[in-house]
């Protein structure tokens, strides 16, 4: 009697094992391209095996007074594209983006005409004061930075972040923001690290002072690798239509050999004198590629301040600099092969207080206590453009000195963010699971089982 009622379970298992898995729905197809990603290694770029230099161009329509965000409007950065693919630049800097708004289809548009972005991790709303630093390195002002990074990072042509512009300045005072800069910088590759997110090099972008700029870029390359930058940049107007040695740019390159991370100028492009865009020529040539991976030129729309290359209305009025620009791109290419790159990173000493520069020692602000969980449950959605801003945010202050080494990440998830997962950390997420193997084996003990009872 039990053999008989064993004959039809046995006839659903097998009818169970032979069944296929559900199948999984095909999601529809990404609406972001592929470029192979870029990264820094010694005291250069690469697009994979291959150095990367950048050649590209400052984007900012209406000014950092207009508040907008050129990546989230399709209409704009589509008009743009056509004209830097015209240009033949591969890089675009982004001052002002909306960390709530969505960048699918610009950084597509972008992707697909081979041009890479950096993105300035802050904004008018939240940034760091220069004058009062410490009150505005706060938890929300993090929160903000860190959904910039959240939203940018899980496109393969994000270059790189800022985390911070000229917010050290001719101001002796203001050299003291430099520590909270700094902590910027170690927190946001802190949370890139946290989150399991690709390594986008995060760096600075220093103002065009004479007086303070090798100090500055010593104190970023300078403590352990946790507080250092992955690279620094800086603004650079003293070629006014001259050369190499009249402009100074030889003795910098001396300053900067053997420096020990990828610099890059952040924004350049004298108009004093005219402009013939020489320095493309000398960033190009082996007199700095062993030194330096290339500027972005300042800037593409014309506005106020007479530096743009092309008027922007319903349309494009391209002005006599874009063609001069153009031309310039074009005679000078990418150098081959290495360019005499330094394979290695190193720190150097942090500079020492003195008149123009009044940071004394290497300690650096600790991350607001309320901002650490930003490091394992995200930063969430951003406060976009809209927000109440940070900077009199008036709580969730540092309460101290971090020692040497508090950025440093332990528990990291094992695995990047691929460039088609959402903004969250990684997880693991397992599809539909075949069944088959699992009734089999129980189709095998429940066989065993039979042959034991008609025994």
């Amino acid at each position: 009697m039990r053999s008989s009622t064993l004959f039809p379970a046995l006839a659903t298992l097998l009818s169970l094992g032979a069944a296929k898995p559900t199948a999984t729905t095909p999601e529809p197809p990404s609406k972001r391209a592929t470029l192979p990603t870029v990264t820094v290694s010694g005291n250069a770029f690469w697009q994979g095996n291959e150095r990367f230099y950048v050649r590209g161009i400052d984007y900012q329509p209406g000014g950092s007074s207009n508040m907008a965000d050129p990546l989230a409007d399709t209409t704009v950065c589509k008009r743009d594209i056509a004209e830097f693919k015209k240009l033949g630049v591969n890089t675009i800097r982004v001052y002002i983006t909306d960390n709530s708004a969505n960048h699918d289809e610009c950084m597509k548009e972008l992707a697909d005409a081979g041009i890479y972005v950096v993105i300035d991790a802050n904004n008018p709303l939240y940034s760091i004061n220069r004058l009062q630093p410490g009150p505005s390195y706060n938890t929300k002002y993090l929160q903000s930075v860190f959904a910039t990074i959240d939203e940018f990072i899980k496109y393969d042509n994000t270059l790189a972040f800022f985390s911070g512009n000229e917010v050290i300045n001719d101001n002796t005072k203001s050299t003291l923001s430099a520590r909270y800069v700094k902590a910027v910088t170690r927190d946001m590759r802190q949370y890139i690290k946290s989150r399991g997110y690709r390594a986008v090099p995060v760096g600075y972008s220093a103002a065009d002072v004479a007086q303070n700029r090798m100090q500055l870029a010593h104190y970023m390359n300078c403590g352990t690798e946790d507080e250092r930058s992955d690279f620094f940049a800086f603004n650079d107007y003293s070629w006014c239509n001259s050369n190499f040695q009249q402009s100074g740019w030889d003795q910098k390159v001396k300053d900067f050999t053997g420096y020990g991370i990828a610099i890059f100028l952040s924004e350049y492009g004298c108009t004093t004198n005219g402009r013939d865009f020489g320095e493309i020529a000398a960033l190009m040539s082996d007199k700095m590629s062993s030194v330096y991976s290339g500027g972005l030129m300042y800037e593409y729309a014309l506005e106020a301040n007479g530096f743009g290359i092309a008027k922007l209305g319903s349309s494009v009025k391209e002005l006599d600099d874009f063609s001069k620009f153009q031309k310039a791109l074009k005679e000078n290419p990418m150098p081959k092969g290495d360019g005499g790159f330094t394979s290695t990173t190193k720190a150097v000493a942090c500079p020492t207080k003195d008149a123009h520069w009044l940071v004394e020692g290497s300690l650096l602000p600790a991350i607001p206590t309320d901002a650490l969980k930003f490091m394992s449950d995200g930063a969430g959605k951003g406060p976009g453009l809209k927000g109440d801003g940070s900077q009199n945010a008036g709580e969730g202050t540092s309460t101290g000195d971090a020692q040497p080494g508090s950025g440093k990440v332990t528990n990291a998830p094992n695995s990047p963010q691929s460039s088609s997962s959402d903004n969250a950390a990684p997880g693991s997420n397992l599809g539909p699971v075949d069944k088959a193997p699992f009734i089999i084996s129980g189709l095998v003990v429940m066989l065993s089982l039979t042959g034991t009872l008609l025994l």
